[in-house]
């Protein structure tokens, strides 16, 4: 008889931010099938309604919130549109191709606050519900270059290394109450967006032929990997359903890199 392990989910609500389209998609899809109601976010209410109604066409159960969570009325009303909830993904976030001089003040200010304060207000808002209940799940979408950061995109892994510190500071603080709070890094995942932008690159570089030859190349070029490819955002959503689950009871504060060996450090 095949084995299964049961995520023991069933009941549980959960909150994925920013799941219109890519990584979140996938992420509240599988909390969706595995048992859980999840609450869709998104800005874009077209794209949200329909990521909701895709989970509920295929069984699961899921309702559509709009809000931007960059402002503290918009996290608000976000956080009492979703109600009381078990778990909180939080995943929203953005990045621009911009480098040290083509960045000024407010851009840095600007990403701080969709990337960083955002979460921290859905924290606030949705985390004392989870201590008052006795269990709770916060896990936030961070990143290799956290770690790793390049020359390029200062301003946006910055914000991943923040991600990364407040989560370690929020294990700490919820030590004992049955919430726990941990990190999922992403290495490069083939979303859409990273899709389009391979593409443009191969036609730059000559990769090819073909998409198999391309992803190869872009692998080796970019972020090199031990697997040789890009990941896909399903492997996210499992690494993410796992640190939901009622397995991972002993797990927080933890940096769960899924990025093919990215980065090679044991510390």
């Amino acid at each position: 008889m095949e084995a299964v392990m049961d995520m023991g989910l069933s009941g549980k609500r959960a909150l994925v931010t920013g799941a219109s389209a890519g990584l979140g998609r996938s992420i509240a899809a599988m909390l969706a099938a595995e048992g859980s109601s999840v609450v869709v976010h998104g800005r874009d209410p077209a794209r949200t309604h329909a990521v909701a109604g895709e989970i509920s066409a295929g069984g699961g159960n899921a309702v559509a919130v709009l809000g931007d969570l960059a402002s503290s009325a918009g996290a608000a009303a976000v956080a009492e549109a979703a109600g009381e909830v078990d778990i909180l993904v939080n995943n929203a976030g953005y990045y621009d191709d911009r480098g040290w001089s083509e960045l000024d003040d407010e851009q840095w200010s600007q990403i701080y606050q969709v990337n960083v304060v955002s979460g921290v207000r859905m924290i606030e808002h949705l985390v004392p519900g989870m201590r008052r209940r006795g269990w709770g799940r916060v896990i936030t979408i961070g990143g290799g270059l956290a770690l790793q950061p390049a020359a390029t995109l200062p301003h946006y892994t910055a914000t991943l290394a923040a991600r990364h510190n407040l989560t370690v500071s929020l294990a700490r603080e919820l030590a004992g109450t049955g919430v726990t709070a941990n990190v999922v890094a992403p290495g490069a995942i083939l979303t859409e967006p990273t899709r389009d932008m391979t593409l443009r690159a191969a036609a730059e570089h000559g990769w090819g032929p073909g998409w198999d030859a391309i992803e190869k190349a872009a692998s080796a070029k970019w972020f090199p990997n031990d697997i040789g490819r890009f990941g896909r955002p399903e492997q996210i959503a499992a690494a993410v359903t796992f640190l939901a689950s009622s397995h991972a009871d002993y797990i927080s504060g933890a940096d769960l890199r899924v990025d093919g060996g990215t980065v090679r450090t044991i510390s």
